[in-house]
């Protein structure tokens, strides 16, 4: 904790570019996640979408990550009406930043894959926070929690 954000300019599902830059002097919620539509990750994007709300009340811009390229995200976001942009990285060059592609196993098998994990941003762009294993169905609410705790 305590490192700066960095986040390359990439292309969000709007073809639009995000940057570091952007998010000067507010907070940042930047989780990572697997898979577009897969059941814990469409929890996780629903808790977060339903929470929006209190979210931008509390000065959190919301920014999620995956693997996944601009179409999936284009339509889980139009699936789920989710408010807040969701970055493609196919290639792994933001995941790899922070971490969080690394090797998983399931039922003995071995790969590489998405670390589900939440990095809470301050306003001078220092991680304050990171969850390592978010609760999918509760996620906005502890990130609230731990920030008011802080």
């Amino acid at each position: 904790m305590g490192t700066l954000l960095r986040i390359s300019p990439q292309k969000t599902r709007m073809e639009t570019t995000v940057s570091l830059s952007q998010f000067k002097g507010k907070k940042v919620v930047l989780y990572f996640y697997p898979k577009d539509g897969s059941p814990g990750c469409t929890a996780e994007a629903c808790n977060l979408r339903d929470n929006y709300g209190l979210l931008k009340q509390h000065g959190f811009e919301v920014i999620g990550v995956s693997p996944d390229d601009e179409k999936s995200h284009k339509k889980f976001e139009k699936k789920f009406d989710l408010p807040f942009k969701l970055l493609a990285d196919p290639k792994h060059s933001i995941l790899e930043k922070y971490g969080v592609w690394d090797q998983k196993q399931m039922f003995g098998n071995k790969y590489m894959g998405v670390l589900r994990t939440t990095f809470v941003i301050d306003e001078k762009g220092v991680i304050r926070k990171i969850f390592l294993r978010p609760k999918n169905k509760a996620h906005a609410e502890e990130i609230i929690k731990a920030w008011n705790g802080k």
